[in-house]
């Protein structure tokens, strides 16, 4: 055989199957572990259980919050990315990881009533994957007649066949000139 068309030397197989090695097993490496028993019986099965535990994780009264809890809502590499707006400035994404989410949130909410809950949903699901359109409400105590803001959170979810888990919440407030359109609000009986 000529130089051009030689089989590899075991050496050079040895090689090209390290650097597969390297690069292959980073998706197993991340993914998220088994859950344990108790997760699954708190409904983290289902879409609408999810999405529970994620209200519920926020809401409360002035005080801290089980950040635990909310820290195994999300999949290994999550995103947290509210809209930014500042005066005369472009909209932009602020990107958090779950714990900067934590340590961005929890002064706050130890010093004020935070209750956020959903009032409409758009699900649209391919495989694993769930991308849900979930308007919110926010108020400072559950009672309160009006919701100082609303919003749409929007939130992509992994099924791993075993549990979902968050993977990106991207959210924005509704504002002047930015109402929340009409298919994202509850509908009227």
């Amino acid at each position: 055989m000529s130089a051009t068309h030689r089989r590899p030397s075991r050496f050079a197989r040895l090689l090209v199957l390290a650097a597969a090695a390297c690069v292959a097993p980073t998706a197993a490496h991340t993914a998220p572990a088994p859950p344990a028993a108790e997760d699954r019986d708190r409904d983290l099965g289902s879409i609408d259980g999810i999405l529970d535990r994620l209200y519920g994780a926020i809401s409360g009264p002035a005080g801290p919050r089980d950040w635990d809890a909310f820290r195994t809502l999300f999949a290994p590499g999550a995103r947290l990315i509210p809209t930014v707006r500042r005066p005369g400035e472009p909209a932009a994404a602020r990107v958090l990881t779950p714990d900067e989410f934590v340590e961005a949130s929890a002064p706050r909410l130890k010093e004020e009533g935070f209750f956020e809950r959903e009032v409409a949903r758009r699900v649209d699901r391919f495989g694993a994957m769930a991308h849900v359109f979930s308007t919110y409400e926010s108020r400072h105590a559950k009672d309160d007649a009006k919701p100082f803001s609303r919003g749409i959170n929007s939130i992509q979810l992994l099924d791993d066949g075993r549990r979902w888990w968050v993977v990106t919440i991207f959210w924005d407030a509704e504002r002047a000139g930015t109402t929340i359109p009409p298919e994202y609000l509850p509908r009227q009986e």
